[in-house]
Parts: structure tokens; C-alpha cells; sequence
């Protein structure tokens, strides 16, 4: 490990510019069906994918998902995955270590706007409001137009 040298250590170059901060990799916003997917067999190519970008964002420390997705990820993943509620939990908590959007009314209304302006639903609208919100420059969904970027949000299909 380096030691730290004092601004006048003889050692030290004189005029060298700072070093420049390591750029952070780009957050990324995780839809709904990013999570379901990891959970479901019967998909096993977008599984696969599903569960190296879940891991991937973890590692990295890049992934953002909002409540409202987790909520969804429950009702779907019990619903129409058949996963036990309790299972279903786990994961909720588990998907909750990344970075997470709580929506306010703000963020309601401004994802009302967003749909009346976008003529987009209402909840597509509030997914892309809390990636930008977020930060995050890429949504990766199936749901929405692929290629498409609407108000610095580029929407990815990590399935094609």
C-alpha cells in the first residue's frame, strides 16, 4: 500500500495535474419483467440473461429499481409464476439492495404529465420518471419501444 506523501515530499512531481476520478459505470434502471424473468423456467434464454444482468448490476452497484417494481415483481411472481408468497418476500428484499426510488406525489403528478405528454400508460410513465429521477441513463425493459430515448432515458430489450 502507498504511502500518502506531504505537498512537499521531493518525491511528489511538481505541476502534475490531479489524477482524474474513475468514471462510475451508468446506473441502470431494472423494469419488472427483468426480475420476473429470473424466476421463470419455462423462459430459459431470457433467464439466463435476466439473472447475468440482475448480478452483474449488483456487482457493480449500477442497479436502481422503484417500489412500484417491486410491488409488481410480488403480485406477478405469486400470481402467474406461482412462487410462494414467502419466497416471493425474500426476493423482494433481496431485489431492495439495490438503489430504490420511492415515489411522492410529486412524482405521481409529474408521471401523470409524463403519460399525458408521451401518450404512454400511466404506469410506463411513472417507470421512466423514476429512472430519470434515479439518475439512470438506460431502462432495460421488454415493455417499451426498444432503441427509443425519451428525455435522456434510452429504453434497452436486453432479450433481442
Amino acid at each position: 500500500m502507498a504511502a500518502l506523501m506531504s505537498p512537499d515530499d521531493p518525491r511528489r512531481k511538481r505541476g502534475a495535474a490531479p489524477s482524474a476520478p474513475t468514471a462510475r459505470p451508468l446506473r441502470t434502471f431494472l423494469d419488472t419483467n427483468i426480475l420476473l424473468y429470473c424466476d421463470d423456467s419455462t423462459q430459459a434464454s431470457k433467464q439466463r440473461r435476466a439473472l447475468e444482468l440482475v448480478l452483474e448490476h449488483r456487482a457493480q452497484r449500477t442497479g436502481v429499481v422503484s417500489l412500484q417494481v417491486l410491488q409488481e415483481y410480488f403480485v406477478n411472481a405469486t400470481r402467474k409464476l406461482g412462487l410462494d408468497p414467502g419466497l416471493a418476500r425474500q426476493k423482494v428484499e433481496a431485489y431492495a439492495r439495490f438503489d430504490v426510488v420511492e415515489p411522492v406525489i410529486a412524482d405521481v403528478l409529474a408521471a401523470i404529465d409524463f403519460h399525458r405528454i408521451h401518450r404512454m400508460s400511466y404506469w410506463d410513465s411513472l417507470v421512466l420518471h423514476c429512472a430519470r429521477k434515479s439518475g439512470c441513463r438506460v431502462v432495460l425493459t421488454e415493455d417499451l419501444q426498444h432503441g427509443r430515448e425519451i428525455d435522456g432515458v434510452r429504453i434497452v430489450n436486453p432479450f433481442l
